[in-house]
């Protein structure tokens, strides 16, 4: 891809102290990742491998350790009014709509409460209808005076979206945006959010543990574990013909699989005591059953960490065995 990255992490680290003397955790671990306008990124990985600690920083919400987030080809400026103006422009949706929302507050004033902070000079009442209609809430006026628990699941969703597109964001973080929602309305809501991307030339980083939610959605899905991205590149790529063993892991236990399901030994490890070598090879089954052997690269697999994936925008994988068996 030649288009410039509108949102961008190079070499970012994200590390906190441990406590009461503890190894300092290593939740980000040396991360290259863009985000180009009209796009959207799946970033993919089990529970606890620093997806939302990642979206954190780009958000500016968590000070990296060292790297640094760049958008529109600046690097983010830590100040407080350089940050209020960036989320003008960088919005995030969560994952559970109801901790996103006040219950004393009506959709009208949820979905107005950005343009209040940021101080908008406009016809507040009009911007508010405009961002309901295009999050699927209509009539507009229907909506104006409920409250989140006279609303469905769905419809809260779409509330908490409205509430972020009010303030015409170029991009938005979507942390498991659906995984609280049924499965009868997961499908609208990333058919909205398509829409969404199509009509707006919106961006979007969407977090999630669901390939089968990448595939649906994303151009691009970067798979991460332990900190650190492993494999990415264009989502029917990746996830048609995963290099990674992690990946072909996670996708083995897709319900539409055909690969016999590889249940993966233990949790990741402990971010503070990340293994020597390949941060994934106490795991692999690659290595547990001969073939990183048979390959030559076991002991690179143990000893050898593999470099940190650039932000070429192709495919890449790292992992040993890969790179030696293509």
């Amino acid at each position: 891809m030649t288009t410039s990255p509108l949102l961008s992490a190079t070499g970012l680290e994200v590390v906190f102290p441990g406590r009461h003397g503890a190894a300092p955790t290593r939740a980000v671990d040396g991360v290259e990742l863009g985000i180009r306008p009209g796009e959207i990124v799946a970033l993919v990985g089990e529970s606890g491998c620093g997806k939302t600690t990642l979206a954190r920083a780009l958000l500016g919400l968590v000070p990296p350790t060292s790297g640094s987030v760049g958008f529109a080809g600046r690097p983010l400026d830590y100040s407080s009014r350089a940050l209020k103006a960036y989320r003008r422009r960088v919005q995030l949706v969560l994952q559970d709509p109801s901790g996103s929302l006040n219950p004393r507050h009506t959709v009208y004033d949820a979905v107005a409460e950005g343009l209040r902070i940021h101080r908008y000079g406009g016809d507040e009442r009009a911007a508010v209808s405009q961002a309901l209609s295009r999050a699927g809430l209509r009539p507009v006026e229907r909506f104006f005076p409920r409250f989140p628990h006279e609303l469905s699941g769905g419809q809260r969703q779409r509330v908490v979206i409205a509430g972020a597109l009010v303030l015409e964001p170029e991009l938005i973080v979507a942390d498991e945006p659906v995984a609280s929602l049924d499965a009868s309305v997961r499908g609208e809501i990333l058919a909205l959010l398509l829409r969404l991307r199509d009509e707006l030339e919106l961006s979007a980083l969407v977090v999630t543990h669901d390939l089968g939610l990448a595939w649906n959605i994303a151009d691009r899905v970067a798979v991460m574990y332990l900190g650190r991205i492993v494999e990415t590149g264009d989502v029917e790529q990746v996830l048609t013909a995963p290099r990674h063993p992690y990946t072909r892991a996670l996708l083995s236990v897709l319900p539409e699989s055909r690969d016999d399901p590889v249940v993966l030994a233990g949790e990741p490890p402990d971010p503070s005591r990340i293994p020597s070598g390949c941060r994934f090879h106490p795991r692999c089954r690659l290595l547990v059953q001969g073939e990183a052997e048979r390959a030559g690269v076991a002991e690179a697999c143990r000893t050898q960490d593999p470099e940190v994936l650039s932000d070429s925008g192709g495919a890449q994988v790292a992992c040993h065995w890969a790179r030696v068996t293509v």
